[in-house]
C-alpha cells in the first residue's frame, strides 16, 4: 500500500512539473520597448535660412543620371517653443527646391526639373544628426527632350521621406548620400521605364539669412 501511494505521489509530482513547464513555455516573450527619440532643438528660433547646393546634385533612375549644379531652397526655424521637441524631431516647411543648369548622362538629351507642393525638412538630434526631407506627391518632375523624351515623377503615390544627415558648422550642411526616392518613368525609346526608384545625392550649405553672423544649429 505504501509503495503504491509513493508511486502515485511521484507520478502526480511529475505530472505537475510537466504541466508547469508547459505553462511557462507557452508564455510569450515580452519584447523590449523601442527607445524613445531624444530631444531636439533647432536654433536660432524663428530665424530664416537658405539652403544652397554645394557642388552638384544627382538624381539617378535606371541607367539615366541627371546632374544639376544650381539648387536653392529657403525656410525658417519654428518660433519658440516650436523649435524644441523633448522627444523627437523638429520640422520646418521649406520652399520647393529649384534646380537649374542640369545635364543628362545620355548625349543629346536635355533635362528640365520642376518642383511644386508643400516640402518640409525635419531634424533629429543624435549621433549623427539625422535629417529627413519630405517630397510631396509628384513634387519633383524631370522631363527630358532631344533624343529621348522621358518624364520622371518622384513620390508618385504619396509623400516620400528622403533620408539625410545634418552637420553643425559655419555654415552648417545638409547631406543626402544615395538616398532612395520612389519614382515612375514614362516615355519611349531610351527611357528607363522599368525604374521604380532613384538615388539622390546632394550637399547643401545652410545659412542664417535673418542674422548672417549666426549659424543654424541642431542640439539636444
Amino acid at each position: 500500500m505504501t509503495r503504491t501511494r509513493t508511486r502515485t505521489a511521484l507520478a502526480l509530482a511529475a505530472g505537475l512539473a510537466a504541466a508547469g513547464a508547459l505553462t511557462l513555455g507557452s508564455v510569450p516573450a515580452t519584447a523590449s520597448p523601442l527607445p524613445l527619440a531624444g530631444s531636439t532643438t533647432v536654433s536660432p528660433a524663428g530665424h530664416a535660412f537658405k539652403a544652397t547646393l554645394s557642388g552638384k546634385a544627382t538624381l539617378k533612375a535606371g541607367s539615366v543620371t541627371v546632374t544639376c549644379s544650381v539648387s536653392v531652397s529657403t525656410g525658417s526655424v519654428p518660433a519658440a517653443p516650436g523649435n524644441h521637441n523633448a522627444a523627437g524631431a523638429v520640422s520646418s516647411p521649406i520652399s520647393p527646391p529649384t534646380y537649374s543648369s542640369c545635364t543628362s548622362s545620355i548625349p543629346g538629351v536635355t533635362p528640365t526639373v520642376t518642383t511644386s507642393g508643400a516640402w518640409s525638412v525635419s531634424m533629429q538630434n543624435g549621433s549623427p544628426i539625422t535629417a529627413t526631407m519630405t517630397v510631396p506627391t509628384g513634387g519633383l518632375v524631370v522631363h527630358t527632350t532631344g533624343l529621348a523624351t522621358c518624364t520622371v515623377t518622384t513620390a508618385p503615390s504619396g509623400p516620400a521621406a528622403v533620408a539625410g544627415t545634418w552637420t553643425n558648422g559655419a555654415p552648417s550642411s545638409l547631406t543626402f548620400t544615395n538616398a532612395t526616392v520612389p519614382v515612375t518613368v514614362t516615355g519611349g525609346f531610351g527611357c528607363p521605364t522599368s525604374a521604380t526608384s532613384s538615388t539622390f545625392n546632394a550637399v547643401y550649405k545652410v545659412t542664417d539669412t535673418t542674422d548672417p553672423a549666426q549659424q543654424i544649429t541642431v542640439a539636444p
